[in-house]
């Protein structure tokens, strides 16, 4: 979906991501590939540039070259980020802006001028337009200043300033009132007023999974976590990082404090939520995680590089090079099994099934799907404009308004009269389509052809895994027609 939203500069589902729609827009200008490819490759492009922040925020604490590149190669290579950097996903985004705002914390920390607090104001301001849980970021940065430097926070014209530039960091959410009013392709949930605007904004029918566990569920919920954690970071990678995270506390309290708030905050938030991809919601911490291990592998080196100071240089020098290497390399161990388990490079299932409907369905038919390719088929490739594309399973009920058939732009209430889109099973939409014409869905896993045949459809195999044709009784299957 979002290689479509990001081509026609659609409007999504809450909370709406306009900063990640309107930058990774530039790169469907890109001179090579097609628009789904150049949209999957801005993934990779904000992974690895999140790696190279992770890098610079490491350097800052550890004071080591090779623990800031140990610790950034362990976010890097880690399922959770590596599976986002292959997908068309705002995570890896999230994660650039997060550790970009790290980086300019520190770095105002390190250096006392007020130009890092300012451009930190401004991405505290932009990261949530981009993800909403980075939002934790406003609070922890208050926090870190005070706990440098808290006559900053009393100083009027600094406080004017960046409230100002923090102000016009949220300003990519005025994309969605206005894109919406201009009638995208592909607008969902219409935010032109302000109620719909917020709905949009606040997360919507997501808000619902919050608060979800109580505290006697809380222990399953932290087992949850460390097995998502140990199959996402090597065991002693995240020894190294809980070391870490208690030499920053002792040596430098602010950043401790700092580090530690953000890295609770987005736990919490992730555990105490009930949705089905909230692992992608650990990734954060990972972050974190990586930062602190960078820490621990730097104090490693100093003690080490104390204990050999007295011998001679090149038994020194080779000491500190085989630690250095075996550090550089822990964080490899098992990216052969990490590879095998995010590799993408041969999945091309959106590309057949639009192949499949573009190929073999009857004209002006009606195609059934859930969030499926069939919207990159018809507004950013434009083909097969003559079919009608509903997606009657399991969409948001509580909104007015919902994008949900191609190429209707009704409110919701009016979709459900016309194409029976209230029966989430999709057969009510089959039987009315049918009265028109030919009936076709895509098999996606949660369709299931039984509750078609229950309504009295024979359902014909067009391409087998792909393409179901629905054909009611006393007709024939298109293909055994003449067309």
């Amino acid at each position: 979906m979002l290689q479509m939203q990001v081509s026609v500069l659609g409007i999504t589902h809450p909370t709406g991501y306009p900063t990640y729609l309107m930058m990774t827009h530039f790169f469907t200008y890109l001179p090579f590939g097609d628009p789904a490819y150049r949209v999957n490759l801005a993934s990779a492009v904000y992974a690895a540039l999140a790696v190279v922040a992770v890098y610079a925020a490491g350097l800052l604490l550890s004071r080591r070259v090779v623990a800031a590149a140990s610790g950034s190669l362990a976010f890097g290579l880690g399922a959770a980020l590596w599976s986002q950097a292959v997908i068309a996903e705002v995570y890896t985004l999230n994660a650039l802006l997060v550790s970009v705002t790290i980086v300019a914390l520190l770095l105002w920390r390190e250096y006392r001028q007020d130009r890092y607090l300012l451009l930190s104001a401004f991405l505290v301001g932009l990261c949530p337009t981009n993800h909403l849980t980075s939002g934790l970021l406003l609070p922890a940065s208050l926090l870190f200043v005070a706990l440098v430097d808290w006559r900053r926070l009393v100083d009027v014209r600094l406080v004017l300033k960046g409230a100002g530039l923090f102000l016009l960091g949220l300003t990519p959410y005025l994309y969605l009132p206005i894109r919406a009013a201009m009638d995208p392709p592909m607008d969902a949930n219409n935010p032109t007023n302000f109620e719909r605007f917020w709905y949009v904004l606040s997360g919507g029918n997501l808000t619902g999974s919050f608060f979800s566990f109580g505290p006697a569920e809380l222990p399953g919920r932290m087992i949850f976590y460390l097995e998502h954690l140990l199959d996402n970071t090597h065991f002693l990678v995240a020894m190294v990082a809980l070391t870490g995270a208690v030499v920053i506390l002792k040596k430098d309290r602010a950043v401790g404090i700092f580090l530690g708030f953000l890295f609770f905050g987005w736990l919490f938030h992730a555990v105490e939520n009930d949705i089905p991809d909230v692992d992608l919601y650990f990734i954060p911490t990972y972050l974190v995680l990586s930062l602190w291990a960078a820490a621990g592998f730097g104090m490693l080196l100093a003690e080490i590089e104390s204990l050999v100071s007295g011998l001679p240089r090149l038994t020194k020098g080779a000491i500190l090079g085989a630690l250095s290497a075996m550090l550089l390399l822990l964080p490899l161990l098992g990216v052969a099994g990490t590879y095998a388990k995010v590799d993408m490079s041969g999945v091309y299932r959106g590309r057949k099934e639009i192949e499949a409907v573009a190929d073999n369905a009857a004209p002006k038919a009606t195609i059934l799907h859930h969030r499926s390719s069939m919207w990159y088929m018809v507004l950013v490739e434009r083909r097969r404009r003559d079919l009608t594309i509903v997606d009657p399973f399991d969409h948001n009920k509580e909104v007015s308004y919902a994008d949900i058939v191609w190429p209707d732009d009704i409110d919701l209430a009016t979709t459900d009269r016309r194409y029976g889109t209230d029966d989430l099973s999709g057969a009510t939409t089959a039987r009315e389509a049918a009265k028109g014409g030919r009936v076709y869905v895509l098999d996606q896993g949660a369709t299931n052809p039984g509750r078609f045949q229950n309504a009295g459809f024979e359902v014909v195999p067009v391409r087998e895994g792909l393409l179901y044709e629905l054909v009611p009784s006393g007709r024939e299957p298109y293909a055994q027609t003449d067309g």
